[in-house]
């Protein structure tokens, strides 16, 4: 699917995308769907109505390992959006230890950064790969310059002879061209020029400086001081890679990617904030100390979230459009905990269910980055042919869900641990006593073996599972 085909999607796709890796959470996916729809359909309205639709930031609300992050994140990929996930806990109020809370949007303007110069760098793919080539031939076979005035005649027939030196050069070089095409020559080691920055990295004793002066002022060393060649010798598969860096980023223009990276990220980025919950301040709790910092995050979240102009090293970017999906598990504070300035600011909440058993074996058996797929991947890079019988999916999805309902609920992220502890015997003995052309199947049986034990034994299972 191409990104133009992913950009237009409707919400019913959308859906059915996220279908592909999140099991369940369909309240969260519709919601999520329409508002990136709604981008779309703003984009798409008149030049004054564009400034005045604002995105409906999301509030999702569910426990631990049920799909909120997750959910953000293949959005972004399926819109083809810079995205950043931040924990609101990392940040604190000025005249605490913390991160600023403004770092969140020049995260994201760096993503975007990186996203628009990988898509122009794709671009100038083929010119800069030329250039290479030239380069690691002139290191190999020097050219010939042709005396001035002369012209060489083209030879007929490719089996002629060729007349002078500068010929012969000519065409030793167009086969060594093919030899490096190819990859004949990758393992041949040449010397090439590797250019370094000179600037230090500088920290400040003293004084407090913030994020942004401290960048800015680390970028402006860096441009006085000149970039240093260091000669490397590597081989040429090596120097292709190093070398199409470099004369890629020399044939792109920064300052348009400055441009369009800024426009991305105002009109399409998306900001994941995790942990809301923490810096939400329970009313009857009567303490001071901690609840004044959780507070002054929230008085600093809320200019960004409602809309504002913020500064990076790349430009000003303006945050009226940028979509907000924020995350917490609720437990100890609730929603309506948060300051009623922030709450507004959230005006689509969502409940994810926690999930249950039949879930936990749809999660092992559907998604394609399943768990299951993923060890029957890694096994089959070493030849190792691993399967899993369906009632042995059935026993790891309940013995799960049982642990999660008697220790601690961490969602999804019980599978892993159970899986980790029913196969890591077999990846332990790959390759050395289960060789290479080797069969495992997991049975129902193998699972009540390795794992009954440990969730019968509470104290055991608390620790290990």
């Amino acid at each position: 699917m191409t990104t133009q085909e992913l950009k237009d999607l409707t919400p019913r796709q959308i859906v059915a995308e996220l279908d592909q890796y999140i099991i369940g959470q369909h309240d969260a996916k519709r919601y999520v769907s329409i508002a990136l729809r709604n981008r779309w359909r703003r984009m798409n309205s008149t030049p004054e109505m564009q400034q005045e639709i604002t995105p409906n930031n999301i509030l999702m609300i569910g426990a631990t390992g049920v799909g909120k992050t997750e959910i953000a994140r293949r959005l972004a990929k399926i819109a083809d959006a810079p995205f950043t996930k931040v924990e609101a806990s990392k940040f604190t109020e000025v005249g605490y230890v913390g991160r600023d809370v403004e770092s969140m949007v020049r995260d994201l303007v760096e993503q975007s950064v990186s996203m628009v110069k990988a898509a122009k760098k794709e671009q100038v793919k083929t010119r800069a790969l030329q250039i290479v080539e030239d380069m690691i031939l002139d290191i190999l076979i020097p050219p010939i310059k042709q005396p001035s005035g002369f012209m060489l005649d083209e030879p007929n027939d490719k089996n002629d002879v060729p007349d002078t030196d500068a010929e012969l050069n000519e065409r030793t070089r167009e086969r060594f061209r093919e030899k490096i095409r190819k990859g004949e020559m990758d393992e041949r080691k040449i010397e090439i020029d590797v250019q370094q920055n000179a600037a230090p990295n500088i920290g400040m004793i003293g004084g407090t400086v913030d994020e942004l002066s401290m960048m800015n002022i680390q970028e402006m060393i860096g441009g006085m001081m000149p970039r240093r060649g260091k000669k490397r010798k590597v081989t040429i598969a090596e120097a292709k890679k190093i070398m199409l860096e470099e004369e890629a980023a020399k044939l792109i223009d920064m300052d348009e990617v400055k441009d369009e990276a800024i426009r991305k990220a105002e009109n399409t980025g998306i900001i994941f904030i995790d942990e809301i919950d923490k810096i939400a301040t329970s009313r009857g709790s009567g303490s001071g100390g901690p609840d004044v910092s959780r507070e002054g995050v929230q008085r600093d979240m809320l200019p960004i979230v409602e809309g504002t102009t913020v500064n990076t090293k790349y430009g000003s970017i303006n945050t009226d459009h940028i979509l907000f999906v924020a995350a917490g598990a609720f437990h100890v504070s609730k929603p309506s905990d948060l300051i009623p300035e922030l709450q507004g600011r959230f005006p689509i909440r969502v409940e994810l269910q926690s999930l249950s058993e039949d879930d936990f074996f749809q999660i092992l058996k559907a998604p394609k980055n399943a768990l299951t797929k993923q060890y029957v991947a890694m096994m089959e890079s070493e030849q190792v042919e691993l399967t899993f019988d369906e009632d042995s999916l059935r026993e790891i999805a309940r013995i799960a869900f049982q642990v999660n309902s008697e220790v601690e609920n961490i969602g999804a992220r019980r599978l892993q641990t159970v899986m980790s502890h029913l196969l890591n015997d077999f990846m332990f003995d790959i390759p050395d006593v289960i060789g290479a052309g080797s069969k495992v199947v997991i049975t129902k049986e193998m699972v009540s073996e390795k794992l009954n034990e440990l969730v019968k034994n509470r104290d055991l299972s608390q620790f290990i599972l």
